[in-house]
């Protein structure tokens, strides 16, 4: 290992975090990462300090410098609700996050706060946050929302997160420069590398086609298509996808390296990486996705207030592991089929599960930590153990609790679409049903008996038909890759069943649909064709965070739909939602009737007493003024 320059900064007890995560009136759950195994005090005010002993903290060690730490503390009574709660996080007894993470803290304060809300009255969510995209981070949206609110019952019951929240399979050359360095400083775990030109992970650091050419490093086997072509190359690649993939993040250190660069500013002040030897061409990339990395780098101590004060709920969608994860029985069996391209998935699974999945619901991973305490216990030579390491990702492969549902009012039910899909077994290139039957049916059976229920899908249930169309055109001609033809109608089975479940007497008469994925934002009213008493369904999309459609291509989609698909169109009866009415909410300050808003930033939406959404706004990151989604006249779209 090379000398640390001096021009550094030390390494400090802490890297990330905290993060605050589920919430309830009886238990705090955190998520942080040490330069050490931390002996921690939670204290809370109104309850006083709390030791984080081994019940309460359950550390798994990474690297030689890094720890994560994840904290559950349930509580023996119940935390008052609409009131600011202080809490701060003692290291050794004395350092308090005032002096070891002192932009965590609003003005005056003297520690971060959380607020306990009885009901979700209000939310933020969105998703799709890539680092290098020009837009703002919408993430800055939440810290300034959260800035000038002093009243607690106008702080957001919680963030939702709803996929994205990094891009392992995009990564800018600059980040994956920092990656690298910070894997370095850090001392993060190697491993060894079955099927890929390199043998280990310290030679595909140093090997010249580690920057923007990771394709070239990938196995050279003959067959029908090339593994090269399977994996990155070409128009026509089951696995890796993203047409950006060329710095395609392969191993565990690499991903667990990009969550602390793209949720905290500690970690960028421990590394100065210069840029690599490229081409000409290369470099010029290089050096106007620098630009944007720094732009992204300014704003992550605002980010990581945000976190420390509003719980955050999150679910994978794709490009947290890769592009199209999961989209065909074909993909599948192709990607899980050779031992390299499983180890990508299943490092970046690994990751998600230690910074993402275990804070969402803690008790369901117990076994799974114990597999990973196992894992990094393998790493005292510097080496995670191969074998180890291929067990525990066939675990999380098998795992089957990755959704959850919050016992709020109303419900809160997360969705896993990408592990539990409905696959085609007789048309193995047809892309698979975000649910399969097992999943659709637990899903009706959480909604039973519930008066109002907000459900969380990645992508929208309701979504917009011509591009579904245009991705069902592609399906049909063999191509489903190149669309992206992940919607819940692209499968005749799902489609079929997750409308039938809105439709079942017993389910909530209220449903709010919030969803991602698509890199705009659009609100839908949906109504049973003919049923007067309901149920109502609210289609809520915003995206993303920091990403946007192509400006032109969506304008034309926005207005070829509304043509097409207008209300009297018989186009409306070839669709598998022909019995329902579909009627678009208008984005305050559209100009010329679009339905569909293009701009990063975060969506918020506000719940009245029954459950419905009595206003919907997005935040736009761009500094514009934020935009409310008006509701139409039902009248104008008939039964």
């Amino acid at each position: 290992m090379s000398p640390i320059p001096a021009d550094l900064n030390p390494l400090p007890p802490v890297l990330a975090g905290p993060l605050l995560r589920r919430l309830e009136p009886t238990r705090v759950v955190l998520w942080l990462v040490g330069t050490r195994e931390l002996s921690l005090t939670l204290r809370l005010q109104g309850v006083g300090d709390i030791p984080l002993d081994a019940g309460r903290c359950t550390v798994i060690p990474v690297g030689r410098h890094a720890f994560v730490h994840l904290i559950d503390v349930v509580l023996d009574s119940a935390l008052p609700c609409e009131t600011v709660v202080g809490y701060d996080l003692l290291i050794d007894g004395q350092q308090r996050i005032a002096d070891w993470a002192p932009h965590l803290v609003y003005g005056d304060a003297t520690c971060p706060n959380f607020v306990v809300r009885s009901r979700i009255d209000q939310l933020l969510h969105g998703s799709c946050r890539k680092p290098h995209h020009p837009a703002a981070d919408g993430l800055l949206c939440v810290d300034q929302l959260l800035s000038g609110e002093t009243d607690p019952q106008q702080r957001p019951a919680l963030l939702m997160m709803s996929g994205d929240q990094i891009y392992a399979d995009d990564v800018a050359g600059p980040m994956l420069r920092a990656i690298h360095a910070l894997i370095e400083r850090l001392g993060l775990f190697d491993e060894h590398l079955e099927g890929a030109v390199v043998s280990d992970s310290a030679k595909l650091y140093q090997h010249p086609a580690s920057y923007y050419h990771r394709a070239d490093l990938l196995p050279a086997l003959e067959s029908n298509e090339t593994l090269r072509e399977r994996f990155f190359g070409g128009a026509r690649k089951p696995i890796f996808t993203s047409s950006s993939a060329d710095n395609h993040l392969v191993t565990f250190a690499e991903v667990m390296a990009m969550y602390l660069l793209v949720w905290s500013p500690i970690a960028w002040g421990l590394i100065n990486p210069a840029a690599p030897s490229l081409t000409p061409e290369r470099l010029k990339r290089y050096t106007l996705e620098q630009t944007r990395i720094d732009g992204f780098k300014a704003g992550l101590g605002k980010v990581a207030r945000a976190l420390a004060h509003l719980p955050s709920l999150m679910i994978f969608d794709d490009h947290d592991i890769t592009d199209d994860w999961n989209l065909s029985a074909q993909w599948e069996e192709t990607a899980y089929g050779h031992p390299f391209s499983k180890r990508i998935i299943g490092n970046a699974l690994i990751a998600y599960m230690l910074c993402q999945g275990w804070g969402n619901n803690p008790d369901v991973f117990k076994d799974v930590l114990e597999n990973t305490r196992r894992l990094s216990a393998s790493g005292d030579d510097q080496y995670l153990d191969s074998p180890v390491q291929d067990a525990l990702i066939d675990d999380l492969l098998r795992f089957q609790h990755w959704h959850f549902v919050l016992p709020s009012s109303p419900a809160l039910v997360v969705l896993d679409t990408r592990t539990r899909r409905w696959r085609s077994e007789m048309a193995l290139k047809q892309p698979s049903g975000l649910l399969d039957w097992e999943a659709l049916s637990e899903l009706q059976q959480e909604l039973l008996d519930h008066p109002s229920a907000i459900i969380v899908s990645p992508a929208p249930i309701f979504g917009v038909k011509l591009i579904e169309t245009v991705q069902k055109v592609f399906s049909w001609c063999g191509y489903p890759l190149l669309v992206d033809a992940e919607n819940w109608m692209a499968h005749r089975g799902a489609a079929q069943v997750i409308l039938n479940i809105f439709r079942h007497t017993r389910t909530p008469g209220n449903y709010v649909v919030l969803s991602g994925d698509v890199h705009y934002s659009f609100v839908y009213e949906v109504l049973i064709r003919h049923r007067k008493a309901g149920p109502r369904i609210w289609q809520i999309t915003s995206s993303g965070i920091k990403n946007e459609f192509p400006k032109t291509l969506l304008e034309w989609f926005d207005r070829l739909n509304r043509w097409l698909y207008s209300p009297r169109s018989p186009l409306n009866w070839f669709t598998k939602r022909r019995r329902m009415r579909i009627v678009p909410y208008t984005p305050e300050h559209a100009e010329a009737g679009e339905r569909l808003w293009n701009s990063a930033g975060i969506g918020q939406v506000f719940f009245n007493a029954q459950g419905q959404p009595s206003e919907i706004i997005q935040h736009n990151s761009n500094g514009a003024l934020k935009t409310r989604m008006l509701a139409p006249e039902l009248g104008d779209y008939p039964d």
